[in-house]
């Protein structure tokens, strides 16, 4: 079952391994923010997988909630 964790972004047990992926896609949030990360532009990913803007950002906002939220043990 298909679960909606932010607009554009999903999970789902039996795609991607349980991985958040663009919603209506197999394609993975980790994927994209790796080949913007990479020097990628978005147009450039926005054409290599057939995305929109709104569901590019949707993954970088996604990222930086994950990031936002971890915290850290430092020793």
């Amino acid at each position: 079952m298909e679960q909606k964790i932010l607009d554009n972004i999903t999970v789902e047990q039996g795609v991607r391994f349980g991985k958040p992926v663009i919603e209506g896609t197999r394609v993975p949030v980790e994927l994209i923010i790796g080949k913007i990360a990479g020097g990628m532009t978005i147009e450039t990913v926005m054409r290599e997988y057939a995305l929109t803007r709104e569901q590019v950002f949707a993954a970088l906002k996604y990222a930086a909630k994950i990031v936002a939220e971890e915290e850290l043990a430092l020793v």
